[in-house]
């Protein structure tokens, strides 16, 4: 499996962390960001990551930044992007398995190196359960492509 790894300024000390035991796991990790902590803007690398995923270049991506919420913004920006704030491993576990999310994102000020291995591996090591979850994926496909498309059809509200 691939996985494009990405932080900005205050990710990097996790981003390396994460790096380093993933690929002690076996994964292929195409790193970006910086490799200090010079600033940079967290949206520059979250679309490299979606696009690396978008394009089948990487299979999942990852993404750090101090709180992981510039990051969840701005990935979720992308159409085809799910990406899901975690703090927690069963939170990470229903993001793949119920809501196929494609994108993690996690707070390298908020999360210690253990605790984010942990969410972590709780999401890789999941898959998506389809079945009823997915007619929820495709009604959230359905909402991005009205606004994508805005002569598309009407988004249904039933509740």
């Amino acid at each position: 499996m691939i996985v494009s790894l990405g932080c900005d300024h205050a990710g990097v000390d996790l981003r390396a962390s994460l790096r380093d035991q993933l690929m002690a796991r076996g994964y292929r990790v195409i790193s970006h960001g910086p490799e200090d902590e010079t600033s940079v803007d967290y949206p520059d690398v979250a679309i490299v990551v979606c696009r690396q995923v978008l394009d089948g270049e990487a299979d999942l991506g990852i993404l750090v930044c101090g709180t992981g919420l510039g990051m969840s913004i701005a990935a979720n920006k992308v159409p085809g992007i799910r990406a899901a704030l975690l703090s927690d491993c069963y939170s990470a576990v229903k993001a793949r398995t119920h809501n196929d999310a494609n994108v993690i994102t996690l707070g390298g000020r908020t999360l210690g190196p253990e605790l984010a291995w942990q969410i972590v591996t709780s999401f890789l090591d999941n898959e998506f359960t389809g079945g009823r979850h997915q007619v929820r994926i495709d009604k959230l496909s359905a909402i991005e492509s009205h606004y994508m498309n805005p002569g598309a059809a009407e988004v249904s509200t039933d509740c």
